[in-house]
This record gives C-alpha cells, structure tokens and sequence, in this order.
C-alpha cells in the first residue's frame, strides 16, 4: 500500500432511521440482549482501516431514539435531512474530517470487519473514486459496504438534484463511469444467494438464531462461521428464503 494512504482518515459512516417502512424500528431491534445496531458497531470496530464510526440519522423526533443510544454508548452521531441521505453523508463526512467514506446501513448486524477491511484497501491501492461488494455480487447480502473517495462524495453531493441519487447517496457515482474511477471488490466464491440482512421479521429471527448459537462461544464470529452454521441448520436458513432477492437498503 502506498505511504501516504496510511495517513487518510477513512470514516464509517452508519446510516439508520427508526422508520423502515418494512420493519419499523428495527435498527434498534434486540439481539442476545443489545439493541441491533450495537451488535453491528461492535464488529465494526473489529475492522483495523476505520479510524471513526458515524452512525448519521435525521433530525426527525423518530430518530431521538437513535440520537440517544448513541449518546449513551459513546457513539459518535451526526443527525441531517431524512430524505436527502446524499446531503447527510456529505456534512457528516465533512464534520468528520473523512478522506474515504465507508458507506454502510445499520440493519446488517452481521457486518464482516475483514470485507470492510478489504474493500477499504483495495480502493486505496487501485486509487479509485469508488468501489463496493455490491455491484457485482459475491458476498452475502448483509456484508454490503461501498468506499468512496470524499471529493467523490462532495461531487456528487453538488451536482445532483436527482431524488433518487439524493435517497440513495451512491448512483450519481456509479451511473456514470466516465466521470469515476469504479471497481467491485468480489469475493473467492460465490454466496450472493445468502441473505443476512434484516428487512422483516423472519430475517430478524435468522440474525437472532445465528447470535445465539455462535456468539456466547466467540463474539468475534466470522462469516465462514455464519455460513457453516446455516449449512448445518437448513430450517434456519429457510426462514427468510422467501425474501432472497432483498430491496435496497433503507436503513
């Protein structure tokens, strides 16, 4: 890796809201006793290339409860627009004094810190504006993360009215790829068929299982961990199958 990407501050930035319109209130859903999106940062902060997590929500009264637990944990919170995420993720980022923004959403407690790892250095080595494990599908869904450069970021931030680019942050980057440097970061197999995100309850209950089972043992539990215990317990893995193909994340 070059010298100088040592010395980039590369900020985790968490999106959540309580007002998922599939599972409402689920990011702070309990997992093995911990609201759901503290299970999340904790292996977050596994990960050895973040130098700061930001859990960004809005300004809504929704997302007090949010606000609130994040005070109460020592989580850094930046709080802007519910509907311009685009813009949240810009000021959140320029609060934070980020060089590489790790996008993630706060309802994938099973957060893989060696694949937010990887993807942050495979940015930095290739030098591209953006890159994730989400446009060529390889990992689960649930390990989904994006790297993206912050004049990237601002870029986008100012060039884009479009609301869709405004909900979902990234598009304006990815469309267009003759204004961006874009990379996937693939894995060595193929398990884009699992789904480890939570959306409806039935995924919540398969999160829930697989803390259960793994974590009492190992807190720090690995994805390989994950995949052989649904491996081993198909009636698990089954339980959200009829949700395989999951929507994009709205947390």
């Amino acid at each position: 890796m070059c010298a100088s990407c040592t010395q980039l501050k590369v900020v985790a930035i968490v999106q959540a809201r309580m007002s998922s319109s599939r599972l409402p209130g689920k990011v702070l859903a309990p997992v093995m006793g911990q609201p759901m999106i503290l299970r999340q940062l904790e292996r977050l902060r596994r990960a050895e290339r973040v130098d700061e997590i930001v859990v960004a929500t809005s300004t809504e009264a929704d997302d007090d409860a949010i606000a609130e637990l994040c005070a109460q944990s020592g989580v850094t919170c930046f709080r802007g627009s519910l509907h311009d995420v685009l813009g949240r993720f810009v000021e959140a980022a320029t609060a934070s004094k980020a060089d590489i923004v790790l996008r993630l959403t706060a309802d994938c407690p099973l957060t893989d810190p060696r694949v937010v790892d990887g993807l942050t250095n495979h940015l930095l080595t290739g030098d591209y504006d953006y890159a994730s494990n989400t446009l060529e599908r390889s990992w689960p869904h649930g390990l989904d993360v994006e790297a993206i450069t912050s004049e990237a970021l601002e870029t986008a931030g100012q060039e884009t009215d479009d609301p869709y680019d405004r909900e979902h942050v990234t598009p304006f980057l990815y469309n267009h790829p003759d204004r961006f440097t874009l990379s996937s970061y693939t894995g060595n197999s193929n398990q884009a068929d699992l789904r480890l995100t939570v959306d409806y309850p039935e995924d919540l209950d398969v999160i829930t299982r697989v803390y259960d089972a793994l974590y009492p043992a190992n807190a720090a539990f690995t994805t390989e961990d994950v995949v052989t215990y649904l491996a081993a317990n198909p009636a698990i893995r089954a339980l959200n199958s009829a949700h395989a193909a999951p929507p994009k994340p709205e947390a």
